[in-house]
């Protein structure tokens, strides 16, 4: 499979060819003895060397007259400048053509790390497509405002948010959601920019500018998140801050300090300071780490999680307590009917049309569960002198049969008793000729990934699973015990969660990042209170991707698991980086000091354990889930 490089990596691929193949005949020629000067000996050897390596004496003379001294550029500069004076003329050329071939690899690792991010940029719309005197016209997206009316054809990116007016198609989400299967959409529904529409014709009214648009709004997200850095990527910038300039002075007194002291010759104390120099360069931390972080952030965003920055991605790494919002989040937020009670002398039949045909004409989602469960259409000519009342229920005549279906206030101004024994959980009453007939009892459905949520999390160590709700504590009961969560806290209004989270936070503190999971509509307060919020479902709330620090694509908490197993992998393979280069460094720096490590093997420690570290680093790319 060839690897596609760009303009300036063809270049520097090219150089290294040039350099390899004239520094080679340059090295057999020598080894015939038919070279008959030193001084063209060195000549022929800094052609092969200015050609790989000009760049580098450039990029170093510059910082130096910038005041920025301490670089790898400086400590290949001086390392090879001084192989070259004390007669090291192969060596000299092959540590900066090797410290290039790294560069070369590094580019290269960093070009498909940032890849696997700004493939997002695709979900950029190209165009917008508008209806006038009858043409369709391509605008600019940025041209249109809410309320405009677009055409959305067969094969077109979404370009803005809107609602459909007319047309069935369906989505391709894959880019936003990392979904295989297309969504299908129709009159009525709300459609988000960045989609693509596979097969019917759509008119679409806009909902929002395209920089409040939902593909603005995630592509400036990915954009930023490079620039909210890990812990981890701060200790080793400082750390290389004050390291270079450490082993610098260490081999300048390397250099020095012994033929002064005991006597010894310089050129073998300053071949081994340079050595030390060439061992001791930290681009293999340096780029590594960030590399780590950022491939992180790809594979994530490839199974649609957007992680803002890899600070949140090593927060998440310590995950030991997971807190979840419960309507919307762990369940669909739809009621169904779970079970029908009649009193006695009454039938569930009875019961069912009743509550059917009294609340046929209303718009509550309690309404829409009743006739859902009674499965066919009411006849409206048997239902007469229907009165609803805010937040008490329907009175209705049926079949000339006064029916009241409400709750106890409802039922009680008619002086009609309700048993005190209440089904757990939503529950109607139906009273029919001023007689209490029975109850339907209604419960909140699980979203069909949430029992696997909650095992994926329990298997990857997660010691704490809890919920805030504003519920009741029954319907809440019933949910963790299905569940299997650990403790739930229910009858929470919105600034009562921040301080249950707070709670929760208390309890666990020294166990681990404490994670709220919302829908992020109305849990911004807790988002912004978590060690990490994250949004779930929520690709149209303002409020989930400013609040958030993670945002899931799509509705499936079973994705929260993921992002955990994402962090933990991407954090463990920055500690690998981290044990494995200084290990190698420091070995090799001690055995350069002690005059055992040749200038091949610190070229070894250079350059090889930073393609090695890099290498490593690419694996975050490849998220296999457990």
């Amino acid at each position: 499979m060839a690897i596609a490089l760009t303009r300036k990596q063809n270049r520097t691929l090219w150089r290294i060819i040039i350099a390899f193949v004239l520094f080679l005949c340059v090295f057999l020629v020598q080894q015939t003895g038919r070279i008959p000067t030193p001084a063209l000996l060195t000549a022929l050897y800094l052609i092969p060397y200015l050609i790989i390596g000009h760049d580098v004496l450039l990029r170093a003379g510059r910082n130096i007259l910038h005041g920025k001294i301490f670089d790898e550029n400086f400590l290949m500069t001086i390392a090879t400048i001084g192989a070259f004076c004390l007669g090291e003329l192969p060596e000299a050329v092959a540590v900066m053509l090797f410290y290039q071939v790294g560069e070369l690899f590094q580019s290269y690792a960093v070009s498909k790390s940032r890849k696997s991010i700004t493939a997002l940029m695709d979900i950029r719309p190209d165009h917008a497509t508008i209806e006038k005197n009858g043409q369709l016209i391509e605008v600019d997206p940025e041209e249109l405002t809410t309320g405009d009316e677009i055409i959305i054809k067969p094969g077109d990116r979404v370009p803005l948010d809107g609602i459909v007016l007319s047309g069935t198609s369906a989505l391709d989400t894959a880019s936003l959601t990392g979904e295989s299967l297309p969504r299908t959409i129709t009159e009525g529904d709300k459609i988000i920019s960045g989609c693509i529409n596979l097969s019917g014709l759509l008119r679409v009214r806009v909902l929002a500018p395209y920089k409040e648009s939902t593909v603005a709004r995630i592509l400036d997200l990915v954009e930023n998140a490079a620039a909210k850095k890990a812990k981890t990527e701060n200790f080793i910038t400082t750390f290389a801050r004050y390291y270079t300039p450490a082993v610098v002075g260490i081999a300048a007194a390397l250099a020095v300090l012994p033929p002064l002291l005991l006597g010894e010759p310089f050129t073998d104390w300053i071949s081994r300071a340079l050595i030390f120099l060439v061992v001791s360069c930290p681009c293999a931390l340096v780029i590594s780490i960030p590399l780590s972080f950022y491939g992180g952030i790809g594979g994530a965003s490839r199974n649609g999680i957007l992680i803002k920055g890899g600070n949140y991605l090593e927060t998440l790494a310590a995950t030991g307590t997971v807190v979840f919002d419960k309507t919307g989040t762990l369940t669909t937020g739809t009621f169904r009917v779970t079970e029908i009670l009649p009193a006695d002398g009454f039938t569930a039949d009875q019961l069912l049309t009743w509550a059917a045909s009294a609340e046929s004409s209303s718009t509550h989602p309690l309404a829409r569960s009743i006739l859902e469960a009674f499965g066919q259409p009411v006849d409206r000519t048997k239902v007469t002198g229907i009165m609803e009342t805010a937040g008490r229920g329907v009175a209705a005549n049926v079949n000339g049969v006064p029916v009241l279906a409400g709750n106890t206030k409802l039922l009680a101004g008619a002086g009609i008793a309700v048993p005190a024994e209440m089904p757990v959980g939503t529950v109607i009453h139906i009273a029919a000729a001023g007689r209490y007939a029975g109850s339907i009892r209604f419960a909140d459905t699980l979203k069909p990934h949430a029992k696997d949520a909650v095992t994926a999390l329990r298997r990857n160590g997660v010691r704490s699973i809890t919920m805030l709700t504003g519920d009741t504590d029954a319907a809440a009961g019933r949910i963790a015990a299905e569940l299997g969560l650990t403790s739930y806290r229910a009858g929470l209004l919105p600034q009562d969660k921040v301080a249950g989270l707070e709670a929760i936070i208390a309890e666990n503190t020294g166990t681990g990042s404490v994670i709220y999971v919302g829908d992020g509509i109305n849990d911004a307060p807790v988002l912004s209170r978590a060690d990490v919020g994250i949004a779930m479902g929520s690709l149209g709330s303002d409020a989930a991707i400013e609040a958030a620090d993670v945002v899931l694509m799509d509705d499936d908490p079973a994705k929260v698991a993921t992002a955990i197993q994402i962090s933990r992998k991407t954090y463990w393979i920055v500690r690998q980086n981290i044990i494995f280069a200084l290990g190698v460094k420091f070995i090799v720096l001690a055995l350069a000091a002690a005059g055992f490590a040749t200038m091949w093997e610190a070229v070894f420690a250079d350059v090889g354990v930073a393609v090695i570290a890099i290498l490593n680093a690419m694996r975050t790319l490849r998220f296999v889930e457990k």
